[in-house]
């Protein structure tokens, strides 16, 4: 299990991902009320079936969630998450033993039954205010993605204020990395969290500067997928008519250095890495 400063591949639970290019997380909400899919995939055939379509369509990780972390979301409770989630983890990871998965939690009981069905990584959306998030990443050997949030959902958008976006993200990175190498987690992915306690305004500072989050060393994630800042960008677009402005934010984060791009609709994600690729070489 090593991510490191230079490295180029990302290992944990005995599986390795190169780094050396871009890869696509595809987004699976197990949930009633997200923002872009609720209620699409809570069954645990529909999810199936979903996850191997996005696997077809070039996925290399599937992030699945059982809790909405959209703005002004309510919590639920772990009993419920992992009502959601852990039966198509176990189905999922039997099926696909060739896949990535990825818990997006903040709850470490249902990161730990989902690690226990042989999940790769936790996604943390809360930025480690569960300490016992890391401890089970480094038990398990699982990778972990560290995301910068200020707030939680249900107040996160009111207001958010900030003297430096960028340097204040900066810092919180420094600070959370500190307690992921303590805890022995070394397989470390790092998220801007774009939306989460950010306006319209800090959320474009992010990405115009993304490559200031490259400089610790770990791959960096931009999940921008189908989000607000796009509908309000385009005159308040609905999220289902926003591909074109995810495509747009994601691939210029692949310029300034992301190396994963969470996305609702993957196909088109992979291609635009591939276009990517190719471009980058000739550049080469």
């Amino acid at each position: 299990m090593n991510i490191s400063s230079g490295s180029s591949s990302l290992t944990y639970r005995g599986r390795s991902l190169d780094m050396s290019s871009p890869h696509v997380m595809g987004i699976l909400n197990a949930t009633p009320d997200s923002f872009s899919d609720g209620g699409e995939f809570v069954t645990v055939q529909k999810a199936i079936d979903r996850i191997g379509t996005m696997l077809d369509e070039g996925a290399a990780i599937i992030d699945i969630g059982g809790e909405s972390t959209r703005p002004g979301a309510e919590p639920v409770s772990s009993a419920e998450e992992m009502n959601r989630v852990i039966p198509i983890f176990e189905k999922a990871v039997s099926l696909f033993p060739e896949a990535i998965f990825s818990a997006d939690t903040r709850k470490p009981e249902v990161a730990e039954q989902a690690l226990k069905t042989g999940v790769h990584i936790i996604n943390d959306v809360s930025g480690l205010q569960e300490p016992r998030l890391a401890e089970l990443c480094s038990s398990y050997g699982a990778g972990y993605i560290l995301m910068h949030t200020k707030g939680d959902p249900r107040t996160m958008q009111k207001n958010p204020v900030y003297e430096d976006v960028i340097l204040e993200i900066t810092d919180f990175f420094a600070d959370r990395l500190q307690v992921l190498k303590k805890a022995g987690v070394l397989s470390v992915v790092i998220d801007p969290g774009i939306g989460f306690g950010k306006t319209l305004k800090h959320n474009l500072q992010i990405i115009a500067q993304l490559q200031n989050f490259t400089t610790f060393g770990y791959p960096v994630l931009m999940g921008a997928s189908r989000k607000s800042m796009i509908g309000r960008l385009l005159e308040s677009r609905p999220a289902g008519d926003r591909l074109a402005g995810t495509l747009a934010v994601h691939y210029h984060s692949l310029i300034k250095g992301a190396k994963i791009l969470r996305v609702h609709d993957v196909k088109e994600a992979a291609d635009s890495i591939r276009v990517f690729n190719a471009l980058r070489s000739v550049e080469e």
